[in-house]
């Protein structure tokens, strides 16, 4: 198989963050200060799911991470069964696989990282973590993504050679299922911040750090409705929103009509690794 043209230097890495479920009209009301940071170093600005994509978790997060959409991937739906990500794979297991770099994925939705439901989505990175659920409560979604943010602190902390992570969060989006978007969806939200925050400051303390060239890429997938619930085509539904920064990312110019596929084609650029035609990617860099 071909491998993709990589022209970039040794010290670019991209770290990405997916927080599931995350309103976008609700975030000036709360305190973000590490996603308000991002978008001052960078940009924030919405993503509209397209009209043939589904506002669920399935179809969004592939088309995220694997940088095609619903037609090609073949995620339709929570479950992932009939999936094509043998085709199109996500960016930690292509750049593992095709581009010799390290890479990892970490969370705790099952489908995502195990073979349940049709999945994993995350095939083959470098380093992969899973952490089950103690219970199906917003409280136990809170517990898990402390787990998956310690996980990916140790991973950014002890991994010499990284060069490009995912780490899923999702107890914003557990929360307004059973709570819908009320003031304990509001504090899950400024905890998935504090979260964000930590990653950050494990990336700062890299030994390596001084010599290298992050990017962070911050990412919802759909919003909710008032009482909870997505899946049909509300403007508080299909709303989503793309933070980032980093090289090559002027603060305060904000890209135009980002679309999630967006997502891995600037994890590819950022570092420096130009797409195989094979890979037909529907996304472009933010900086295209």
């Amino acid at each position: 198989m071909d491998t993709a043209q990589d022209t970039s230097r040794n010290t670019a890495r991209v770290l990405v963050v997916g927080i599931d479920g995350v309103r976008l009209d609700l975030l000036p009301e709360l305190a973000t200060p590490h996603l308000d940071g991002i978008a001052r170093a960078g940009f924030l600005a919405p993503v509209e799911v397209d009209s043939v994509t589904p506002t669920m978790s399935g179809p969004c997060w592939t088309t995220i991470v694997t940088g095609v959409g619903v037609a090609k991937h073949g995620v339709w739906a929570n479950r992932f069964d009939g999936n094509r990500l043998d085709v199109f794979p996500d960016f930690t297991t292509r750049l593992a696989a095709e581009c010799g770099r390290r890479t990892f994925a970490v969370g705790g939705w099952a489908p995502l990282f195990l073979a349940q439901q049709g999945g994993p989505l995350f095939v083959a990175p470098a380093r992969l973590a899973y952490i089950a659920p103690r219970e199906d409560t917003p409280e136990g979604w809170e517990e898990v993504d402390e787990k998956v943010t310690a996980e990916a602190e140790h991973l950014l902390g002890v991994d010499d050679d990284l060069h490009a992570g995912f780490v899923y969060l999702g107890a914003v989006d557990e929360t307004a299922h059973f709570l819908g978007c009320g003031p304990e969806y509001r504090r899950s939200i400024e905890a998935a911040d504090r979260r964000l925050g930590r990653l950050l400051t494990a990336v700062r303390q890299r030994p390596g750090h001084a010599t290298e060239d992050w990017t962070v890429i911050v990412v919802t997938d759909h919003g909710h409705r008032d009482e909870g619930g997505h899946g049909g085509r509300s403007p508080q539904e299909r709303t989503a929103w793309i933070a980032a920064c980093g090289p090559g990312l002027p603060a305060g110019t904000a890209p135009s009509a980002l679309h999630h596929a967006d997502v891995a084609a600037h994890v590819y650029t950022a570092l420096g690794i130009t797409p195989d035609p094979h890979w037909t990617l529907d996304g472009t860099a933010f900086t295209a």
